[in-house]
C-alpha cells in the first residue's frame, strides 16, 4: 500500500537539453560533493567518452525534500541494453535520501528500464534499499577507503615495518615522479593499456580519461617513470573531502621494485596535502590480490552492494568471475598490445 506521503512525492526523467542544462546550473551553484563519485559532471562525462545515454531521475516532496538518481543507458550489439547508476564509477545509485524518496527514485527507474527494454537496472548501493522491484543483490566487492590522518608523517608512523620497507626499497630506484594532466595522459594510458592486456581485460580508450580531466579540473595524473620510461600511472579524481583512485596500474616486470608501492605512498600523500578526510582505493573482491593490497596501507573494507531488477537474462553472465568467458580472457591476453587498443575500447563499453 502506497502511503500518502509517498503518493505526494513529485519525479521528473531528465535527459537531453534539460539535463545538460539542469548539471550546468548545479556546476554554477553548487559545492563539489563530498566524494568525486556522486558528481553530476560523470553524467556528461560518460556521454562524451563512452557514447552512453545521460538520465537524472529527480524527487521531491512538497516539504522541500529532494532526492536524485543518475543512470546511464549502456548498449552495445554484442551485449545488449543495461540501464546502469554508474557505469566505469564504484558506487552510485540512489544517495542517502528520505525511505519514501527512495522507493520514488528506483520507480522511476524501474519504469525507465521497462520503457528502454534494457536487460537489467543496476544500482550500486552501499547498503541495502528495500524495494520490491530489486529481486537480486551482488556483494562479491567491497570498497577499500583509508581515514588519513593530518600529515603524511603521521601516516607513515602508522605502517608496518614490512610496508616502510618496500617504500623505501623504491624509493632506491630513483624513479621519476611526475604529476600533472593530459600532458601525461600519452604515458599513463602505456602502462594502464599493457596491464589491462595482461590481466585479459578489454581497455577503456585514451578518450575517457582525456574527458575525465577535461570535466574535473580537480582530477590529475601521476606517471612514474624509469628513465624515459613509464612505468606506473594512476588517476586521481577529488571530492571535497574523499580523494579516490579509479584506475592506476604497473608494469609487472618492475613489481619487484616496488613501484607501485612508491606510486601509492605518493598519491597518499598528494591526499594528505590536500587535507582530505579518507582516501578511496576503489573497490576489489574480498580476499583477492588487491585487497590483500590495500589493507596493508590500513585501509578497511566497505559493503558494495549492487541490487538489480532484472527483466531478462541472468545478471552473472557478464560478470569476469562467472567463468563463462575464461577462454576469451585468455586468448586477450595473447594479443599484440595494438590489437588489444584498438578492439578493447569498443567492446569495453558495451559492458556494464
Amino acid at each position: 500500500m502506497v502511503d500518502a506521503k509517498t503518493k505526494s512525492i513529485q519525479t521528473r526523467v531528465l535527459t537531453g537539453t534539460d539535463l545538460d542544462q539542469f548539471v550546468t546550473s548545479l556546476q554554477d551553484e553548487a559545492t563539489p560533493p563530498a566524494h568525486p563519485a556522486r558528481d553530476v559532471r560523470w553524467l556528461c562525462t560518460l556521454q562524451t567518452a563512452l557514447g552512453h545515454t545521460p538520465y537524472l531521475i529527480e524527487a521531491s516532496t512538497p516539504d522541500g525534500l529532494r532526492g536524485q538518481l543518475a543512470l546511464c543507458l549502456v548498449q552495445s550489439s554484442l551485449f545488449g541494453k543495461f540501464l546502469v547508476g554508474l557505469p566505469y564509477i564504484n558506487y552510485g545509485g540512489v544517495d542517502e535520501v528520505d525511505s519514501s524518496l527512495a522507493q520514488a527514485l528506483i520507480d522511476g527507474a524501474v519504469d525507465l528500464a521497462a520503457s528502454l527494454d534494457v536487460k537489467h537496472l543496476e544500482l550500486r548501493h552501499e547498503s541495502h534499499v528495500d524495494h520490491p522491484a530489486l529481486t537480486e543483490t551482488m556483494t562479491t566487492k567491497v570498497h577499500m577507503r583509508m581515514v588519513l590522518p593530518d600529515t603524511a608523517d603521521t601516516l607513515w608512523s602508522e605502517f608496518k615495518p614490512k610496508v616502510r620497507n618496500q617504500i623505501r626499497k623504491g624509493e632506491k630506484q630513483d624513479f621519476g615522479i611526475h604529476w600533472g594532466r593530459l600532458e601525461l595522459l600519452e604515458d599513463f594510458y602505456a602502462v594502464f593499456s599493457r596491464n589491462m592486456r595482461d590481466l585479459g581485460t578489454p581497455v577503456f580508450g585514451r578518450r575517457l580519461f582525456a574527458t575525465i580531466l577535461q570535466d574535473f579540473p580537480d582530477a590529475e595524473l601521476c606517471v612514474l617513470h624509469d628513465t624515459s620510461q613509464p612505468v606506473a600511472g594512476a588517476l586521481l579524481v577529488h571530492g571535497r573531502h574523499v580523494t579516490e583512485v579509479p584506475s592506476a596500474s604497473a608494469l609487472r616486470a618492475y613489481n619487484s621494485k616496488n613501484v607501485n608501492m612508491l606510486m601509492y605512498w605518493h598519491l597518499l600523500q598528494r591526499a594528505i596535502a590536500r587535507g582530505q578526510d579518507v582516501f578511496d582505493f576503489g573497490r576489489s573482491t574480498m580476499d583477492g590480490s588487491t585487497y590483500r593490497f590495500k589493507k596493508q596501507w590500513g585501509a578497511a573494507a566497505s559493503p558494495a552492494v549492487w541490487q538489480y531488477h532484472v527483466l531478462k537474462g541472468d545478471i552473472g553472465t557478464m560478470r569476469r568471475e562467472s567463468g563463462k568467458y575464461r577462454w576469451v580472457i585468455r586468448a586477450w591476453k595473447q594479443l599484440p598490445l595494438a590489437v588489444a587498443n584498438r578492439m578493447g575500447p569498443w567492446i569495453v563499453r558495451g559492458i556494464p
